[in-house]
C-alpha cells in the first residue's frame, strides 16, 4: 500500500475544496449526461463529486479511509445532493463493487488518484473492470516535475526536490500526468485518448492564495512531518520555504502553472 502524502490537514482541504467539475474535469464534461451511472474514485471533499452529481442520474463516491469518506459525506450534505453515495474501499479491489454483470458504471472518475497509488496500472484495470462496455475511465493527474514558475526562486526549487522524494518514499509518483497514457495502455486499454491541461496562478488574489497555503503545507501538514522525521528537512529549512512562498506570491510579475496529464479510456 502507498501512503497518502498530503493528509487532510487544513491547508490540504482548503486547496483541494477550490477545485470544481469546470476546473478539474473540464475535459470529461462533455462525455456526461442525465441518467449515468458515475463511480468517483478519491473522492476527497466532495466539492468535484457534488458537481458531477448534478450532471448525471447516480454518483458512487469512493474514498479509501473513513475519515475522507466522511468528509465527502459532508459537503455532500452541505450542498444538498442526494444522487449520492460515500463507501469506502480500495481502487486496486474495485470488483468488489460490482463489475458490469452487476449493472457496473457508465462512467469511472479519478482526479489526482493514479500519483498516489501503489499500483496506477493495476487500478486503471480495476476501474476499467467496472465499466459497462462503451462506458468511460477518467483519470486527470498533475506532473510536479513539469510545474513551472517565475520568478526563479531556490527556495521553490527546494520545495519541489523535497515534495518529489517524500512522495516516492510513500509510493507515489509525482510525475504521473505524463505517465497516464502508458499506464493506460499497459492496463490493456486500446481507445485511449490522451491530453492535459493547467491551472494557472498569476493574479494578485490567486498567488496570495496558493502562495499561502503551500506556505502553510510545507510547514503544517503530514508532509511536513515526514520530512522531518525521515530527516530530509528541519523545521527552520521549512520555515526558510514558507517565507520563499511568500516571497513569490508578493511579487507582481508571479506566475505560477501546473501541468496535468488526462486520460479518456473507453472500455
Amino acid at each position: 500500500m502507498s501512503t497518502y502524502t498530503h493528509g487532510h490537514a487544513e491547508a490540504v482541504l482548503r486547496s483541494h475544496r477550490w477545485r470544481t467539475a469546470a476546473n478539474s474535469a473540464a475535459y470529461l464534461l462533455p462525455h456526461l449526461h442525465a441518467g449515468q451511472r458515475l463511480l468517483d474514485v478519491g473522492s476527497g471533499p466532495g466539492t468535484i463529486t457534488a458537481d458531477l452529481a448534478r450532471l448525471v442520474g447516480e454518483v458512487v463516491a469512493l474514498e479509501v479511509t473513513d475519515e475522507a469518506a466522511d468528509l465527502t459525506r459532508a459537503e455532500l450534505e452541505r450542498q444538498g445532493v442526494t444522487n449520492a453515495t460515500v463507501v469506502v474501499g480500495d481502487v486496486h479491489a474495485l470488483e468488489a463493487l460490482g463489475g458490469p454483470a452487476a449493472g457496473g458504471f457508465d462512467v469511472v472518475h479519478a482526479h489526482q488518484v493514479l500519483q498516489h497509488v501503489a499500483d496506477p496500472v493495476a487500478a486503471l484495470r480495476q476501474m476499467l473492470a467496472v465499466t459497462r462496455p462503451g462506458g468511460l475511465v477518467a483519470a486527470r493527474d498533475s506532473d510536479y516535475g513539469h510545474f513551472s514558475w517565475h520568478p526563479a526562486a531556490p527556495g521553490l526549487d527546494r520545495w519541489l526536490e523535497l515534495y518529489d522524494a517524500a512522495a516516492r518514499a510513500n509510493g507515489g509518483e509525482p510525475d504521473a500526468g505524463r505517465m497516464l497514457l502508458a499506464w493506460a495502455h499497459a492496463a490493456g486499454a486500446t481507445d485511449v485518448v490522451a491530453g492535459s491541461s493547467t491551472w494557472c496562478y498569476a493574479d494578485p488574489q490567486d498567488r496570495a492564495w496558493w502562495g499561502g497555503l503551500w506556505a502553510d503545507r510545507i510547514t503544517s501538514t503530514m508532509l511536513a512531518r515526514q520530512l522531518v522525521d525521515e530527516g530530509r528537512a528541519s523545521a527552520e529549512e521549512l520555515a526558510g520555504i514558507a517565507d520563499a512562498w511568500r516571497s513569490w506570491a508578493a511579487h507582481p510579475d508571479g506566475w505560477f502553472s501546473v501541468l496535468h496529464g488526462e486520460v479518456l479510456v473507453r472500455a
